[in-house]
């Protein structure tokens, strides 16, 4: 069971979505994650895309992100991030959309929105596939502000190039199966 490891929600257990479809990022990962961005958080609009429980972007706000927005394809998993949204009494710092992550991207683009992080942990599986779409979508539509960062989380089997459009790649970090890519804008 997923928790929140520090900040205002510190300790926090979250419902995770049942079966298979997920695959919650380890505590480990999460806190060498946050460690990572911490300085980065106060104030910070995060996207978390691939959401899942929702555990990262709940934690983003835990730590200081003035929003979070998750993005979810499955009903039933969004169901979950609703859950713990409700559950750490989130609602105003927090946005749900239910939609494949192109289209809500393209929902986001339309509506101008702008992101101080965006986080995705795609399907391992898929990682370099999506990964490569939707950063060149986020870069050509300015999704990412300036001085921003675009984290992936992946396996250890993907590796990425260098820059990708005006985004650089600036660090990469692995936990046991797990990578941190981290792009900067």
């Amino acid at each position: 069971m997923p928790r929140v490891v520090s900040g205002k929600y510190k300790g926090a257990r979250l419902n995770a979505p049942k079966g298979e479809k997920t695959r919650p990022t380890s505590d480990k990962v999460k806190e060498a994650l946050f460690s990572i961005i911490q300085m980065h958080l106060p104030g910070a609009v995060f996207l978390d895309l691939f959401a899942g429980s929702g555990q990262i972007g709940l934690e983003a706000l835990s730590r200081g992100a003035e929003e979070a927005v998750f993005v979810e394809h499955s009903r039933s998993v969004a169901a979950v991030i609703f859950s713990n949204i409700e559950k750490l009494h989130a609602e105003k710092e927090s946005e749900v959309i239910v939609s494949d992550v192109p289209s809500a991207l393209v929902k986001l683009a339309s509506a101008k929105r702008r992101f101080d992080i965006i986080f995705m942990d795609p399907p391992y599986a898929e990682t370099a596939a999506i990964f490569k779409k939707t950063a060149a979508f986020i870069a050509k539509n300015d999704l990412l502000n300036d001085g921003g960062m675009l984290i992936i989380e992946h396996s250890t089997d993907t590796v990425f190039e260098g820059n990708v459009i005006n985004l650089t790649l600036i660090r990469c970090c692995k936990y046991g199966l797990t990578l941190l890519t981290f792009y900067n804008r």
